[in-house]
């Protein structure tokens, strides 16, 4: 999976098709992400001691990985990703269209 957590996304497919937001956190096994404001899904919450009143929370829920790809900045459109290696020999993903380092990650 080349998204990482803290990289900035463009939503390619489903009811949020278009948007572009950071990537909150990443399930690698599940091949799934989950975006800033993307797919908010209402869940019912009982009372309780820490909520008292109870009612709905809305929250992001995971999307799948495929349905998502890295917005390069520089071309302002989304774009393929791919590893090439740096002067020093480490591995840096890059943006097919522009050519330019994917930047913003948290590591």
């Amino acid at each position: 999976m080349k998204i990482k957590k803290g990289d900035k996304v463009q939503v390619i497919a489903g009811q949020d098709k278009g948007t572009v937001a950071e990537v909150i956190a990443v399930f690698p096994k599940e091949n799934k992400v989950v975006v800033e404001g993307v797919n908010i899904a209402k869940k019912a919450m009982k009372p309780s001691q820490a909520n008292p009143d109870g009612g709905f929370v809305e929250a992001e829920v995971k999307i799948d990985a495929s349905n998502v790809m890295l917005y390069d900045s520089k071309a302002k459109k989304a774009s393929r990703v791919g590893v090439k290696l740096d002067k020093k020999g480490n591995k840096v993903r890059y943006y097919k269209k522009s050519g330019t380092e994917v930047k913003g990650a948290k590591k």
